[in-house]
């Protein structure tokens, strides 16, 4: 079987031209326990502010479902034209990890990356979730590949990476090859690299230590360092030396200072701050600006209650500025453990 990079598929950057987005409505209320209320509200501004510049695929377990997100999304004035309802059972709502990775070719093919999930390696419930991306691909009338490697169908979360569509890709180690929430026991870093140069048409992977604290996937990417063009990154950093993130978010800007581009120049580097610990029933949640989701013509940044919002705010709008740069509020929804870029993920034109 021809891999994808030899048909000349890659993964476009997030800021290249979406078809869509895809969301995956909230249902399932333990995860967040006690706060479920306000979630339904939350993904429906989301939808409201995403369909002003492009069209919303939402799933949905039932008709019951359907005619209630509907109904959110008729009082908050999303723009129904843009707004599609997908029937597809599915145990959790974080659809970048769950949902379909789709890859493009230079002659305008597109394909999708089914690759399996295991719900982080942590969880029993994750089977309804792994067939979402063939879902999509029958939908779209898409070609697909179950990414293997040695035998070996790969576990794959959207989150735990970020390219920049141009070769480069930023992962950390502590997801990846910890022993802990192991999601490829097999592989070591020479098998991944090898697994993203086939599937995603990388060139170089770009390899930070920890992820922050709180972080229930165990080092997301995501919630750490982003790609906002070719070669700038966006990474966060933690002004107060007392704080348990002050030191792993120290080491991972050493690494991406030192850090170059296919060329051997070195990136550029812009920090975003940390809001103040938000603790919720004695839990630290892993709230980061770093979060956020580009989409066509704007880009949504989660905010938090804190001064620091408006710093991440004007650097993102400093750094698009040819997009709206949106805050949407997720002190409720990072109780779930994760916030914009975790529950959406693109379709590329």
């Amino acid at each position: 079987m021809t891999l994808p990079v030899g048909r000349g598929f890659r993964m476009p950057a997030e800021w290249e031209p979406h078809r869509g987005t895809w969301l995956a409505w909230p249902h399932r209320r333990s995860d967040w326990p006690g706060k479920f209320a306000p979630i339904p509200w939350v993904y429906g501004e989301i939808a409201r502010t995403l369909a002003r510049h492009e069209n919303v695929n939402v799933l949905v377990r039932d008709a019951e479902q359907r005619a209630a997100a509907r109904k959110v999304l008729v009082a908050v004035g999303a723009d129904r034209e843009r707004v599609r309802f997908y029937k597809c059972p599915n145990d959790r709502s974080w659809v970048r990890d769950s949902g379909p990775i789709f890859v493009t070719a230079a002659g305008g093919e597109r394909a999708v990356l089914d690759w399996h999930f295991n719900a982080w390696a942590k969880y029993p419930d994750w089977t309804r979730d792994d067939k979402i991306p063939a879902v999509v691909a029958a939908d779209r009338g898409l070609p697909s590949w179950q990414p293997r490697f040695r035998n070996w169908r790969v576990v794959l979360e959207g989150g735990s990476i970020d390219v920049n569509g141009q070769g480069l890709m930023l992962t950390t180690e502590e997801c990846l090859l910890s022993t802990v929430q192991q999601r490829n026991p097999p592989f070591d870093r020479a098998d991944y690299e090898q697994v993203f140069a086939d599937y995603l048409g990388v060139k170089k992977v770009l390899w930070l230590d920890r992820g922050v604290v709180g972080d229930d996937t165990h080092g997301h990417v995501d919630d750490l360092a982003r790609f906002v063009n070719a070669r700038t990154v966006v990474a966060v950093a933690e002004a107060n030396e007392a704080d348990e993130n002050y030191q792993p978010l120290r080491d991972n800007l050493d690494r991406l200072a030192a850090m170059t581009d296919l060329d051997g120049r070195r990136l550029d580097v812009v920090t975003l701050p940390m809001p103040a610990p938000i603790v919720f029933r004695g839990t630290r949640l892993p709230a980061s600006y770093a979060n956020f989701y580009i989409a066509n013509g704007v880009v949504i940044v989660p905010t938090f209650n804190d001064p620091a919002d408006r710093v991440a705010l004007g650097t993102l709008a400093d750094l698009f500025p040819d997009r709206e740069v949106v805050g949407i509020h997720c002190v409720d929804l990072v109780w779930g453990l994760g916030t914009l870029h975790c529950m959406t993920q693109q379709e590329p034109v």
